[in-house]
């Protein structure tokens, strides 16, 4: 506006000097840029100011004084021609020793001075009171080159708008969400506060960043994107030493992770309620591991969960159970074999290993099985003969092998069925059923089946191998040692006596069990999984046909099964068995029409 209003006219020649536009030296050091600020242009000093040309003649001085004094009076200074500050100046310019002219622009200092200094205090539109301000002080300037108050005011207001450039791209910045990064919003703010420790706009404007960096760490925690929450959160933590509002927004994106952590544990343990939804489950697993801290107790719960559906089902490894039969009883005892992995079958170097045995494989089972804890029993396998109307094969027969104690050897003997024991006298109802074919155990695990729903079978030779070892690796089921540990099982022993006094010709040395023949189940201790008897007692039944080794054996331990075949495998020592085939690898070929006083069975089910 000053240049456009002195274009076309002179300047009249006087003694004040236009001065020089201060730089940022002479406003000072603290006026300069901080190393790393935002990148700004800043506002630009005003040009200096040119008065207005006023043509007097001598004769026109005192009308000129009159109209400058009047146009003082009503605050009318430098716009204008006849305004007081163009017409002092120009009565000046023909008169300089002129005194009331002196004293009007005296005056005329005064008031500009008074106005910058309360447009600098003026909150409202600061910008243009600012260049208002600074226009006032071009002026000011120009009267006063040397003046003390017009540069220090001068100065002023430099700084002031700088501080209001910088509060202004701050703002800006915030609105773009460019908060603590370089050249962001902070960065200005930080400058403002640097030459201006009280300046509350700044300082707001602080506020404003350290609010952007909660709200944006809350909206990443609303997002699942933790870390990013936590690095915001971190920043915000910076602008100001133990702030209660960032320790406040820990809290509640804390409590914002724990509830979404909560809530895929929920949603994933009512996954698992469906037969389908293990997928599901596992999809909100990965989410909650994304986000959980380690050590999380919920994603430890459902992981497990998980894992134990994946493996188990509904069931869980150890647990036992019972099913419900169609009239009103209950199956037998079962308990859940953990899933797992082992060697299944003898190593080369094992004393009194045969081919059959080997070679040595591993076998994996991903998921586990429920095995009955003992041995089928008199009275379990006669509801099902009941029930059923069954004619098992030693009842058709008329005849089964049993122990002759006048003898010592097995016999032929008519008369004995399932309802018998090893000498073929009647057998209690909690002894192991014995005098069973294959086809006999299978019809029970068929008639088992129907009455509870559940699918019931003989084990595989794999299942039942790994399910007696239950975890050892060893020659024998209870490890290398060559004597069974006291209370482990009915095996025979160097300390058995026969009713007539018979002592076994090959037995472990020094180990006796109270028993000469078959004993009631579970008399002995479970093995490590839970399992009574599976390395003697009854020798027993599984579902793989035989073959002369275990090439191309299955790995997964199924049942290697050939429809029609007729030998079929028996696993597990027994009462009558030598040492060497009480051995953890030992299997034996039997007929699948065979009943004895020496084999028996158990069954396994799905979970």
């Amino acid at each position: 506006m000053l240049a456009c209003a002195a274009c076309g006219r002179q300047a009249p020649e006087v003694s004040a000097v236009v001065p020089e536009a201060i730089d940022h030296a002479a406003a000072g050091e603290a006026a300069r840029p901080a190393a790393g600020a935002l990148p700004m242009v800043l506002p630009d000093a005003p040009p200096p100011w040119v008065p207005l040309t006023v043509e007097l003649q001598a004769d026109e001085v005192r009308g000129a004084l009159r109209k400058a004094a009047a146009a003082l009076a009503e605050g009318r200074l430098y716009h204008e021609a006849d305004d007081a500050i163009p017409l002092y100046l120009a009565v000046l310019a023909l008169q300089p020793d002129n005194r009331e002219a002196t004293r009007g622009l005296r005056k005329a200092r005064a008031q500009l001075l008074a106005s910058a200094r309360g447009l600098l205090e003026q909150p409202e539109d600061q910008r243009r009171a600012l260049a208002d301000a600074a226009e006032r002080m071009a002026v000011a300037v120009y009267l006063a080159p040397e003046g003390k108050p017009e540069l220090e005011l001068q100065q002023r207001v430099q700084v002031a708008r700088r501080l209001l450039a910088l509060n202004r791209a701050g703002e800006d910045a915030l609105r773009k969400g460019r908060f603590d990064e370089e050249g962001g919003a902070l960065a200005a703010f930080t400058e403002v506060l640097a030459l201006d420790p009280g300046n509350s706009r700044a300082r707001q404007g602080v506020a404003a960043v350290e609010s952007g960096l909660l709200r944006a760490a809350e909206e990443a925690a609303t997002l699942a994107d933790f870390d990013a929450a936590l690095r915001l959160l971190d920043r915000a933590a910076k602008i100001r030493d133990d702030a209660p509002t960032v320790a406040d927004a820990r809290l509640r994106i804390e409590a914002m992770r724990m509830a979404q952590l909560a809530a895929l544990r929920d949603g994933g343990l009512r996954d698992l309620t469906s037969p389908k939804g293990l997928k599901d489950a596992r999809e909100k697993l990965e989410r909650a591991l994304r986000i959980a801290r380690p050590g999380d107790e919920a994603v430890a719960v459902l992981r497990q969960r998980i894992e134990l559906a994946a493996h188990y089902g509904s069931f869980r490894p150890g647990q036992v159970f019972t099913d419900a039969l169609l009239d009103g009883g209950r199956g037998p005892q079962m308990i859940v074999v953990p899933h797992g992995g082992f060697q299944m079958g003898a190593t080369n170097g094992e004393p009194g290993a045969v081919d059959a045995e080997r070679p040595q494989h591993y076998v994996r089972f991903e998921r586990g099985f429920a095995m009955s804890i003992t041995e089928v029993t008199v009275a379990e396998f006669g509801r099902f003969v009941a029930a059923a109307n069954a004619r098992p094969r030693a009842v058709r027969r008329g005849h089964s092998v049993v122990y002759d104690e006048r003898s010592g050897n097995f016999i032929r003997r008519s008369g004995v069925d399932w309802r018998s024991g090893y000498n073929g006298a009647r057998a209690a109802p909690d002894d192991p059923v014995m005098h069973v074919s294959v086809r006999d155990a299978e019809a029970y695990a068929a008639w088992l089946s129907e009455q509870t729903g559940r699918y019931y079978r003989l084990p595989s030779e794999a299942e039942f191998e790994y399910a007696l070892r239950a975890g050892s690796t060893g020659r024998y089921p209870w490890g290398n040692a060559g004597v069974p540990p006291e209370g482990s099982g009915n095996f025979t022993g160097g300390e058995d006596v026969s009713p007539s006094g018979r002592h076994w010709k090959n037995a472990f040395v020094g180990y006796g069990d109270g028993y000469w023949g078959a004993a009631p189940v579970g008399r002995f201790r479970a093995n490590a999984w839970g399992l009574h008897d599976m390395a003697g007692n009854l020798s027993e039944w599984v579902a793989d046909c035989w073959h002369a080794s275990y090439r191309r054996a299955p790995a997964d331990g199924a049942a290697w099964y050939n429809p029609g075949c007729r030998q079929r495998v028996v696993r597990g020592g027994n009462w009558a068995n030598a040492p060497e085939q009480t051995r953890a690898a030992w299997r034996l070929s039997q007929d699948s029409d065979m009943t004895s006083a020496r084999i028996g069975f158990r069954l396994v089910r799905g979970i």
